[in-house]
């Protein structure tokens, strides 16, 4: 009878010849990807023999300037040989190399025509680019139902800033019907991948009540996870829940350092509320002059509390000269600006 043994070791030696013949080339990648100059070499050979990957490859590599010069036009004509041989990453990245006018005439519907190609190929970051432009009318006439649809299709296959994107719209009824627990829905999803403004947007709903149980501590826990990723609405957000005392213990100490850094990023309703927290001392000694400060901060860049906290200090002569036609202007401009949406600041 043959021992097993002998069966055993030659079928075992196969396998591991097999085995290190498949990782040959992820070896020969990763030693590529250690020198992009031999990287950029390689590729070239390729390229010149018709390989797609390769000339996809090379083009990034000039684009990039990783190995070679960088040369958006050279990364342009590379781009495009691999992009019309059917390669949807080319196809992506030559519309990009369109709609930003890097190494061709910036022209956005011939950029909308390719990230087309790649996006009915399936590629999730050329639907979102197709559905933004779609979105925003860039390249084409605006509309927000043939967004909705592309950007369902990369949300669909877990690209966060498209699930993202698919809850704005479901919140403010842009393509479709307004819908907040389907808004919850995609928020969420993109949320909990990440998504900084997914994150606030998810922590608003949840403090409005909308499509969710209101709820401020769990707003509160979403607007820090934001917060936390340097996103200066929720920032400001969280500062504002720590001066009111929603979903977290008031302090007016922890306020201050959330509405600054968000004001520090010249968002204007931190600036505002930094305006009204030294104007009344709340967490910070007060100072007339600083309020002053903060509040025409959010005035020119048309704030309405802003505008209204900066004509009230005109009209008092508090941290500026009493003057009755400023304080008149800035008031007038709050009024003309104000809306019904205005949150804490």
């Amino acid at each position: 009878m043959t021992s097993f043994w002998k069966i055993a070791a030659p079928v075992t030696g196969v396998a591991v010849i097999c085995g290190a013949a498949l990782l040959l080339p992820v070896y020969k990648e990763k030693a590529l990807e250690r020198n992009p100059a031999e990287a950029a070499r390689v590729y070239r050979v390729r390229a010149e023999r018709g390989d797609a990957q390769a000339q996809y490859r090379l083009g990034d590599s000039c684009a990039l300037g990783k190995g070679v010069p960088q040369d958006y036009t050279e990364a342009v004509r590379w781009y495009r040989k691999a992009a019309d041989q059917g390669y949807a990453l080319a196809q992506y990245d030559l519309g990009v190399m369109y709609y930003q006018g890097q190494g061709v005439l910036q022209h956005y519907a011939e950029a909308l025509g390719w990230f087309r190609k790649a996006a009915e190929k399936g590629l999730a970051p050329a639907q979102k680019g197709l559905a933004f432009m779609y979105d925003n009318g860039v390249g084409a006439p605006q509309d927000w139902v043939e967004a909705v649809r592309w950007y369902r299709k990369a949300a669909e296959q877990g690209d966060a800033v498209a699930e993202s994107s698919l809850g704005f719209r479901y919140a403010h009824a842009h393509g479709v019907p307004q819908d907040y627990a389907e808004s919850v829905r995609w928020y969420r999803k993109a949320a909990k991948q990440g998504n900084a403004k997914a994150q606030y947007a998810l922590g608003d709903l949840y403090r409005q009540g909308q499509g969710v149980k209101e709820d401020d501590a769990e707003a509160v826990g979403w607007y820090r996870k934001a917060a936390e990723q340097g996103d200066a609405e929720a920032q400001c957000s969280l500062g504002a829940r720590y001066e009111l005392g929603k979903g977290v213990s008031q302090n007016y100490g922890e306020a201050i350092r959330w509405l600054r850094k968000s004001a520090d990023q010249g968002y204007s309703g931190a600036q505002c509320g930094l305006g009204d927290s030294y104007s009344k001392g709340y967490g910070v000694t007060q100072d007339n002059a600083e309020a002053v400060r903060w509040y025409r901060k959010a005035a020119e860049q048309g704030h309405p509390l802003g505008q209204y906290g900066l004509g009230f200090m005109y009209y008092h002569g508090r941290g500026v000269p009493q003057d009755y036609v400023q304080a008149h202007m800035w008031m007038s401009l709050a009024a003309s600006g104000a809306s019904g949406d205005i949150k804490e600041y």
